[in-house]
């Protein structure tokens, strides 16, 4: 990587560690400025963007070293899972360099994910970009990676039939849910909470035929947006126990730190409707919404993200290799233009300053030699740059190719020594300034 800056993806999920510990890092869009500013203000952390989903919590930073940058954010997450880092440390995995560009495509094409092929997960990471880049600590490598990581995610959708079931991690509870109960059609269901998840719970109960549907949330306004949008009804926050009562699928998605529901409130509202009352719960929120003694009650069955990840299979199919194959092309070509784009700048200055000295030489000549007509003096400046661009043309098309290749950004480093060629650190990487690599 160019410009003193590498890329390091801390975190863990659903394949590394238990729902109580990612409980535990599990971080609310409330939360996240002041995490991402506690990162950038580290001494190794350059920028970050933080993605907390139902099932993984990781950051992506670029960091000036790679041991530093890995003790400061390790002792972030350390410091909020209330742990000490060394026993955090054998839950959390580390990608640095071309492992980290790997994961970052990897997970926006859903091959990381609980139930692979998941679409929404395009979804978060954009919401989790978004976030940095509100906050300022996304730029240089993280804005590159990021609009990158979003693109190559779209291609494996489009191109592979990976989500063709449209599975998500909502569609593969109910499976999983409706295996232990009764099919879901013709059954009313109620999504608790009215974001991103809330809306998916909404759109899959649908389509499997429950109905009537309900949602509901703290801000009543948000759930009757959402109800519009899928034919649902929205209802108070506060009618909540009755609305238990009438329904036969609960779907909760919040971002409550605490549980929503209780073993109380559901026995209250199984026992209400009578005894061969049964309650389909899927609990989709981290931290869980659901209190886990809930599961111990009769008449109700839970499905929650630590039930689910452990009955879903990894097993690769055609399509997942298909979507590795494209995000194994994708890396490479990233690098690629990587080692590539460092140099570019250096190239420019290099031309610059020949052009310089050009034109300070010509000066010198008119003053010099006074009776060379406008035409002469034209035709000799000309003859001038020709020579120089002449001479630079090859060795600056080599150095750009030799760039392209492993260890390229030596090349750049050794022609600004060479020519003393000095370059602002915001353009030694264009994607500083915005740049896409397209």
């Amino acid at each position: 990587m160019s410009n003193n800056q590498n890329l390091l993806v801390v975190g863990m999920s659903h394949r590394t560690a238990g729902v109580p510990l990612l409980e535990r890092l599990a971080l609310s869009p409330g939360e996240l400025p002041d995490v991402l500013t506690e990162l950038v203000g580290l001494q190794y952390v350059d920028e970050a963007v933080v993605l907390s989903t139902c099932n993984r919590v990781e950051i992506y930073a670029a960091v000036t070293a790679f041991h530093g940058g890995l003790a400061d954010i390790g002792g972030v997450l350390a410091q909020r899972a209330g742990l000490a880092v060394g026993d955090l440390a054998p839950q959390l995995y580390v990608h640095y360099e071309v492992d980290a560009v790997r994961h970052a495509f990897r997970v926006a094409a859903g091959l990381d994910s609980m139930v692979v092929g998941e679409a929404q997960i395009l979804g978060q990471l954009r919401d989790a970009y978004g976030a940095a880049g509100e906050q300022g600590t996304a730029g240089r490598l993280l804005h590159e990676l990021l609009q990158q990581a979003l693109r190559v995610g779209k291609r494996v959708h489009a191109e592979t039939e990976i989500d063709r079931a449209g599975q998500s991690v909502v569609s593969a509870a109910l499976a999983y849910g409706q295996g232990a109960t009764s099919p879901v059609e013709g059954r009313p269901a109620l999504v608790i909470g009215a974001g991103a998840m809330g809306a998916l719970s909404l759109a899959t109960l649908r389509r499997a035929g429950a109905a009537p549907l309900y949602v509901t949330n703290r801000g009543h306004a948000k759930a009757e947006r959402l109800a519009e949008l899928h034919g649902a009804e929205a209802v108070p926050f506060a009618e909540l126990p009755s609305l238990l009562e009438r329904v036969d699928v609960v779907v909760s998605a919040t971002a409550s730190p605490e549980p929503v529901l209780d073993a109380p409130l559901l026995a209250g509202a199984v026992g209400t409707a009578g005894a061969d009352r049964h309650l389909l719960v899927l609990d989709l929120a981290l931290p869980r919404d659901v209190a886990p003694e809930v599961r111990e009650l009769a008449g109700v069955t839970l499905v929650d993200i630590e039930l689910l990840s452990e009955s879903l299979s990894t097993t690769a199919d055609a399509q997942e290799r298909a979507g590795e194959e494209i995000v194994a092309a994708e890396v490479e070509a990233f690098l690629t233009w990587l080692r590539g784009a460092d140099v570019a700048p250096t190239v420019a200055a290099l031309r610059a300053r020949a052009d310089e000295v050009v034109e300070a030489e010509l000066r010198r000549l008119a003053q010099r030699c006074p009776e060379l007509g406008d035409e002469a003096r034209a035709e000799v400046a000309h003859s001038i740059h020709r020579i120089v661009q002449r001479l630079l043309h090859q060795p600056t098309v080599r150095v750009r190719q030799l760039a392209a290749g492993p260890g390229g950004e030596a090349y750049a480093q050794a022609l600004r020594e060479l020519f003393d060629l000095q370059i602002p650190t915001s353009e030694i990487n264009p994607a500083a300034a915005g740049e896409v690599h397209p």
